[in-house]
């Protein structure tokens, strides 16, 4: 979606062309000074042109004040140069007056599109074993995952959500061991699961004492799938399907014969000592790869490949996995296979989540999902809700370590930050239903108005963050981040709570009244906006 910001960038770029400057090799910046007197948006466009040119940046920075107030007009109230060739603009009134009827008239859909060009991904995340219950850390993929989905669907592509089931191989038999023995009144075999839900499985399967283990381990599997989609679905993620990591390996032929097939027509394999390898090294893996065992047992490697390999046949432009921080190792194997495969390099991203610590009374506690001394999704949801689970999992970038204080995840107060951006939401509503439904349609309709005294800085920092979402909807997408939009929403909270300590609304003179109205609305929107991208609910009362 374009915007003012947008509009404001793609003139910054024209006053450049009309000065016959060569074009920047990096994007200039266009962003808030530090300090707020400085102006509105400043530049380092004439110090990224300058050198190229032969020329000073501050002498070119004044060619371009005087080329941007030839094409902005009444739109820019002055522009100055400020030390080694920043250009500081401060945009007037009009500029911001005509910025918010831009984002009104956008609606919910505001931040939303751009998506050029529009691609069908495929996004697989949490996919974590079936032998338990979803913890903590699967927890932050989920959470993770689905609002990368919903950024990326806001911009416009077409994401297709995935769960891959690993539920073949040798950890599945030793669930069903371990179900078995419970049923049986004994301990699980060394190597087996511990945890409490393992007796409650037992319990759940109608002679797990005496079935055979593999029909145990599969039931077993169901039913831990099953809770981990009600689990999920109270998590507000939903996936589109939920892929068996069996079906990679059933059929004539099955999908990882077909991949060998595939592979071979590349001329990627070969046999050595009886075993299948695979030649990684040609696409940058440190060593050759076994696909099946001199036994003709086929390696866990085979099957992600089978997996790639079938989505890629699905058509999809770009595949998207969120794997956990102990697949690091894993991945330049796993782009070298794709490639191997006859993908292109751009066409798989692998990203990899780090470690979440809960940390309570300032001590960090510990999961081990065999022993069974583990926190749950389930857990985690009971503890602090949804709301602030979802939260304090997104804040952070995630490549980097969360300490997730629960005590602070608990307050219902300014202190937290989910709860401060919630209420702004909710306080937001409130003065809207004090101004009342007619009053408020008025303002709407009311086009381009101002208080009669001029903005208020209040107003002018809170509409230029309402206006940005669409750059930072962009950057939350291009660079896989939710984190951002987490920050996007704090700031334009505490914005907007500036704003209303500031300026009156309901009662103040009618002009001013009428934009103020205005302003929430659009405030509002972006807030709610922002909170449905992270997975979150914007109460309209607390």
């Amino acid at each position: 979606m374009t915007g003012p910001l947008h509009d404001l960038r793609a003139t910054l770029d024209a006053a450049l062309a009309d000065l016959g400057l060569p074009a920047p090799k990096s994007a200039p910046s266009l962003e808030a000074p530090r300090q707020a007197d400085h102006g509105d948006v400043a530049t380092n466009a004439a110090m990224l042109v300058a050198k190229a040119a032969g020329r000073q940046p501050r002498e070119v920075a004044q060619e371009l004040a005087d080329a941007l107030a030839a094409r902005l007009g009444p739109a820019l109230a002055s522009a100055e140069v400020a030390g080694p060739g920043f250009l500081n603009l401060r945009l007037a009134d009009a500029w911001y007056i005509e910025a918010l009827g831009t984002v009104l008239a956008a609606g919910d859909s505001w931040g939303g599109g751009g998506a050029d060009p529009v691609r069908r991904i495929n996004l697989e995340f949490v996919s974590a074993n079936p032998t338990g219950p979803i913890h903590v850390g699967g927890t932050r993929n989920a959470a993770y995952g689905d609002a990368l989905g919903r950024i990326l669907s806001f911009q416009g592509h077409a994401v297709h959500r995935e769960f891959y089931v690993n539920d073949y191989g040798s950890q599945v038999r030793r669930l069903g061991e371990s179900v078995q023995a419970r049923a049986r009144g004994q301990e699980p075999p060394e190597g087996g699961y511990l945890g409490a839900y393992v007796t409650e499985l037992a319990a759940q399967i109608e002679g797990a004492a005496d079935l055979p283990v593999d029909e145990v381990a599969q039931l077993a599997v169901e039913l831990m799938v099953a809770q981990a989609q009600e689990s999920l679905a109270r998590f507000h993620v939903i996936f589109d399907r939920w892929f068996s990591e069996r079906d990679l390996h059933e059929g004539s032929p099955t999908p990882v014969e077909h991949a060998f097939d595939v592979l071979e027509q590349q001329g990627r394999t070969f046999r050595e000592d009886g075993a299948l390898w695979l030649r990684t090294t040609e696409f940058g893996d440190d060593k050759d790869r076994v696909l099946e065992r001199s036994s003709g047992e086929h390696t866990y490697f085979a099957s992600d490949i089978a997996y790639h390999q079938e989505k890629r046949e699905r058509g999809f432009d770009l595949l998207i996995d969120v794997w956990g921080a102990d697949h690091h190792g894993y991945v330049p194997r796993m782009h070298a296979a794709y490639r191997a495969l006859g993908g292109g390099a751009d066409e798989l991203e692998l990203l990899i989540m780090q470690f979440v610590h809960l940390v309570e009374g300032g001590e960090r506690g510990k999961m081990s999902k065999r022993a069974g001394e583990f926190v749950t999704l389930d857990d985690l949801v009971g503890d602090i809700g949804v709301d602030a689970a979802r939260w304090f999992l997104l804040a952070r970038s995630h490549d980097t370590t969360i300490d997730l204080d629960l005590d602070l995840a608990r307050q219902q107060s300014s202190e937290n930050p989910v709860f401060y951006v919630q209420y702004a939401h909710a306080r937001i509503a409130s003065v809207l239903r004090k101004a009342g439904p007619e009053l408020v349609a008025q303002a709407l309709a009311a086009g381009d108005v101002a208080p009669s005294e001029g903005l208020h800085p209040g107003e002018r920092a809170l509409l230029r963050r309402v206006a940005e979402l669409p750059d930072e909807v962009r950057e939350a997408a291009e660079r896989r981040a939710p984190h951002r939009i987490a920050s996007y929403a704090l700031e334009t909270a505490q914005l907007f709570s500036a704003f209303y300590r500031d300026c009156q609304v309901v009662g103040a003179e009618p002009q001013a009244e009428a934009f103020r109205l205005r302003l929430a609305v659009a405030a509002q929107r972006a807030l709610a906006s922002a909170l449905d991208l992270l997975g979150i609910s914007a109460p309209q009362e607390m």
